[in-house]
């Protein structure tokens, strides 16, 4: 049995409907890429992200228009919406009156003190976080080393000294995040930092790309901290849909086994014994599983003469044979079936999982 990764003990900060840290369950979180003001492409796009897995919603605030959108937004979701906030001030506050559910800025472009205090005064007379969100390229000039470089101690010692700004006025409903596109300094600087902070851990490798460089940048830099116990919430930033990158958090939280109540898919790299399309019946596996709330391994394998035997530490599975299809369970044969019709007979076997 796979060991339970002890976590770092973090404040709980309640965000709309979602609770993170404390222990709570990590939360997936996802930033909209459709202008927020565009309210029928953008609920298409939440409803996307929810059917994906996504737990918080973060919204760009480039002007008013688009913050006093968020009134209409919350009619359409439950979905705790996150409003990100860069520069101007009174976006943040705009944001908080039209029902954002958490604020996310950079303190050092925001402005004077005054201009801070008034945000976090509406926030805290509302009653919702904000997160301090800090990127390598935008940290103030006395953080960084005389060539422009920077220490993982100087961007999380930034967001220390903002951590006791804002505790100056009297403020603690914080999360913290220190975003790199390098993965070895985005791992040192939150190490450092949860040495520092009892405050919860937004985790996520900035600008991390496209295509399969965004997926492995993202799921190794995420998965090093979440395997030390840090982190409350997580974001994988992908060149891609909102939805993809739900769905890539959620992988690796089940894949460190800190999701639970989630199925597992695997299948087989397929080789000159494969007797099926493993490709199109793993397609097909998926779209069924969907919705299914158990912590189940199903696998998916090319072949029947090892497919079964290979993964018999599944909880269920299917393997190919010639003109049939063998439905097994840890590692015993349950049916065979045509596979002309595996498509039933697969929606007939998740069904009777969602019923067990």
């Amino acid at each position: 049995m796979t060991p339970e990764i002890p976590r770092k003990k973090t404040k709980k900060i309640r965000i709309g409907r979602v609770v993170i840290g404390g222990g709570m369950p990590i939360a997936v979180q996802s930033m909209t890429k459709c202008p927020t003001t565009s309210l029928k492409k953008l609920s298409s796009e939440i409803r996307l992200l929810e059917e994906a897995g996504c737990d918080i919603v973060r919204l760009g605030i480039p002007d008013l228009e688009s913050a006093r959108a968020l009134r209409q937004i919350k009619k359409c979701t439950k979905m705790p919406l996150v409003a990100d906030i860069h520069f101007d001030w009174r976006l943040a506050v705009e944001s908080i009156k039209s029902g954002a559910d958490k604020i996310r800025i950079n303190p050092g472009n925001i402005g004077d003190g005054k201009k801070l205090k008034a945000v976090l005064a509406e926030a805290s007379a509302a009653s919702i976080p904000v997160r301090i969100g800090l990127n390598s390229g935008s940290l103030p000039k006395k953080y960084l080393l005389p060539g422009g470089g920077f220490t993982p101690e100087s961007f999380a010692g930034c967001a220390s000294d903002y951590i006791k700004l804002f505790e100056s006025m009297d403020f603690t409903d914080i999360v913290i995040s220190l975003k790199s596109t390098d993965i070895f300094m985005t791992y040192r600087a939150y190490r450092a930092m949860a040495e520092i902070t009892r405050y919860p851990l937004h985790i996520g490798i900035t600008e991390s790309g496209f295509g399969t460089e965004g997926l492995v940048r993202s799921s190794i830099g995420i998965g090093l901290l979440l395997f030390e116990g840090i982190g409350d919430t997580i974001r994988v930033s992908l060149t891609d849909t909102s939805a993809l990158e739900a769905e890539a958090g959620r992988e690796i939280l089940k894949t460190l086994n800190l999701s639970s109540g989630e199925p597992v898919l695997i299948s087989c790299p397929t080789c000159a014994r494969r007797e099926m399309d493993v490709a199109e019946l793993s397609r097909l596996a998926k779209k069924q599983l969907k919705g299914v709330k158990k912590g189940i391994t199903f696998a998916v394998m090319g072949c029947s003469v090892n497919g079964p035997g290979e993964a018999r530490h599944a909880d269920y599975g299917v393997a190919g044979g010639k003109g049939k299809v063998v439905i097994f369970s840890r590692g015993s044969a349950v049916k065979t079936v045509e596979k002309k019709d595996i498509a039933r007979e697969l929606k007939k076997l998740v069904g009777e999982i969602k019923n067990e």
